[in-house]
C-alpha cells in the first residue's frame, strides 16, 4: 500500500484520537489502519465480534485493538471506542469506517472548525466535495435520506449516514450512543438538535472500492433507519 499524504492537523496529532469500528473487515483493515498509524499515534480499532481474520489484523496493526466477544453493532462498536478514547484524555475524537471508503487526507480539514472553537462537531460531507465510484441506486437514495433528515430531523446536511465525523470531546461526552446498530447514525443527529449543539459540514472524498460496494448494506438501509428513528421519537412523546 502507497504511503498517505501527510493531513495538515490543526493541533498536536497527540490530541486526536481516531475511533474505527470494525467486522469482518480482514481483506482491508490492516492497510486502513496503518494509513491512519502513519500520521496518528492514538487509534482505537474495535472488533465487533468479527469472524474472519479481522482481530489478527488489529492486533498487528499498531493500533489500541479492543474487541466485543459477540457481534453487538457498529453504534456499539463505536461507542466502545469513544469511551476507551475519552477516559485516555482524547481532546478531539474522529469517527473513521473500516472498509477503506475514507481518506487520512481529509482528518486536517475535518478537525479544523472544531480545534478553532468554531463548531462541535465536523460532519464529513460526500455531495461536498467527492463521492467515486458510488453506484447512482445508492447516490439517489441517500439524496432521499437527506431530505427526509431535513423534514424528520429538523437538521438542514447535505449528507447523512456518512461515518466520517469529528468531535470534541466535550460534545463526545454529550452524545452517547444507545442505538447499537446502524441507526446511531441517525440518533446522533437527533441528539446533536436535542442538545442545541453547533455543527458544520466539510467536504471529504468517499472512495467507493469492490469491496465496500460488495461489503456493504442495502442502499434501502438508511430509508429504513430515519423511519424507525422517527417512529421511536414519536411514539417516546
Amino acid at each position: 500500500m502507497a504511503e498517505s499524504t501527510a493531513p495538515a492537523l490543526p493541533c498536536p496529532a497527540e490530541d486526536v484520537y481516531v475511533v474505527v469500528p470494525c467486522y469482518n473487515e480482514g481483506p482491508v483493515i490492516g492497510d486502513v489502519l496503518r494509513g491512519l498509524r502513519q500520521h496518528l499515534p492514538n487509534v482505537v480499532a474495535v472488533d465487533d465480534g468479527s469472524t474472519d481474520t479481522t482481530w489478527d489484523e488489529l492486533r498487528g496493526s499498531g493500533a489500541i485493538a479492543l474487541r466485543h466477544v459477540v457481534n453487538l453493532g457498529q453504534g456499539a462498536a463505536l461507542q466502545t471506542g469513544i469511551t476507551y478514547a475519552l477516559r485516555a484524555g482524547a481532546k478531539y475524537l474522529v469517527t473513521f469506517d473500516a472498509d477503506g471508503q475514507h481518506q487520512v487526507e481529509d482528518l486536517g480539514r475535518l478537525l479544523g472548525p472544531v480545534v478553532r472553537g468554531e463548531a462541535d462537531i465536523a460532519l464529513g460531507s460526500r455531495f461536498l466535495g467527492a463521492a467515486i465510484d458510488m453506484p447512482m441506486t445508492k447516490r439517489l437514495v441517500l439524496r432521499a435520506a437527506v431530505a427526509f433528515t431535513r423534514i424528520a430531523g429538523g437538521i438542514e446536511l447535505t449528507d447523512t449516514h456518512n461515518g466520517l465525523r469529528a468531535l470534541s470531546a466535550h460534545a463526545a461526552r454529550q452524545l452517547p450512543i444507545t442505538q447499537n446498530r446502524m441507526a446511531h447514525a441517525s440518533e446522533l443527529l437527533h441528539n446533536i438538535v436535542d442538545r442545541k449543539l453547533r455543527y458544520v459540514e466539510v467536504p471529504v472524498t468517499i472512495r467507493y472500492t469492490e469491496w465496500s460496494r460488495a461489503k456493504g448494506q442495502s442502499v434501502f438501509n438508511a430509508v429504513n433507519i430515519l423511519f424507525d428513528l422517527a417512529v421511536r421519537r414519536m411514539l417516546s412523546r
